[in-house]
């Protein structure tokens, strides 16, 4: 049994994918960020100004939402799930063949382990960074690639002229022009400091947990999929209700993460991190948070994108109960099929 701190049921909700923008309603055209002004009627005393927002004023085209815009999102999802899964099962092989080649090269005499030793004195040592690297945990070997890509994407934010292109293809949008690749772009997309330091922060704190159940190359085909899905559940929300509307952040694919390790060690004692006395239930706490976005979703609650919210942990739970044992698990005529492939290739 392991303890995590996590954050309180706000700042968990904090860390979830937030609707961030909607339709201005007196145009189908062209959608715009609303932003609030106060207007002070003399002119004379100066307001302090705040530091504007990344995506004040930026503008971005529209299409109506239908319920047929929305196939080609679907067979998005189902081919970005399948080729991340095809993708990390070849990954999960080609580590596997490295390490059982690398046991056959071990010297086998003592004569030859000398040879090995005598060699190894002549080559250079291994850097700072190959050393750190080595050093990391499994989990963390993933984490930090993911947090870079995020960094990466909140700093492309801080562009003033890539305000528009990250608007088009960083926000999920079922209105957008372009709206498949935003689907996947976009669980790497923050432009709040805070809202990406708290979902790092949460996933950082599951993810050993979730990489020792399942292994790294399985928990990244499950995060990407989370992904991509958690972003449909937003798109099929937003259009059955006619509310479009811009989303962005992991916090989709986060929430399958979290429910994934919450499912799979129900009785993990958590605590809220600035009240470590106070410990509850992993399971009681997914129901809870999964409770407060069904309300969210049930009563049009409009500050965060709870759809996606509940999508990605209903994938975790699935994934959990169904997608670890009866798709991951029949990998294995797949890969059949690519040792062959792969040695007749040769």
């Amino acid at each position: 049994m392991f303890f995590r701190n996590v954050w309180s049921l706000r700042e968990l909700s904090i860390c979830c994918k937030p609707e961030i923008i909607k339709l201005s309603s007196n145009r189908l055209g062209c959608g715009r960020l609303q932003r609030n002004s106060f207007h002070n009627s003399r002119r004379s005393v100066r307001q302090p100004r705040l530091e504007p927002n990344p995506l004040e004023n930026v503008h971005y085209d529209s299409v109506p939402l239908n319920a047929r815009g929305l196939l080609k999102p679907f067979l998005f999802t189902v081919g970005v799930s399948t080729c991340s899964l095809i993708g990390c099962v070849i990954w999960e092989y080609e580590n596997l063949r490295a390490h059982a080649a690398s046991l056959l090269r071990k010297p086998g005499t003592w004569l030859n382990a000398q040879q090995k030793k005598i060699s190894t004195q002549h080559k250079s040592e291994p850097n700072s960074l190959t050393k750190w690297w080595s050093s990391l945990r499994p989990s963390e070997k993933v984490f930090y690639p993911i947090l870079v890509a995020n960094l990466l994407v909140f700093g492309a934010w801080r562009v003033k002229s890539l305000q528009p292109f990250m608007v088009k293809y960083f926000c999920s949008n079922p209105s957008g022009r372009a709206k498949c690749l935003p689907m996947v772009l976009s669980t790497f997309s923050h432009y709040s400091a805070f809202h990406l330091a708290a979902n790092m922060y949460v996933l950082y704190s599951f993810m050993p947990a979730a990489v020792a159940s399942l292994g790294k190359e399985q928990f990244v085909a499950m995060y990407l999929s989370a992904g991509v899905i958690s972003s449909f559940a937003s798109f099929l929300y937003k259009v059955v209700l006619s509310q479009p509307g811009l989303s962005l952040g992991a916090s989709g694919a986060i929430m399958s993460v979290l429910s994934f390790v919450c499912m799979q060690y129900p009785d993990t004692r958590l605590s809220i991190i600035f009240l470590p006395m106070y410990t509850f239930a992993a399971g009681t706490a997914i129901k809870v948070i999964m409770g407060v976005d069904f309300a969210g979703v049930v009563l049009g609650w409009k500050f965060f994108d709870h759809a996606a919210h509940l999508g990605g942990a209903l994938f975790g739970i699935a994934w959990c109960y169904w997608g670890g044992s009866h798709v991951w698990g029949n990998r294995d005529k797949f890969l059949q099929y690519y040792h062959n492939f792969r040695k007749d290739s040769r």
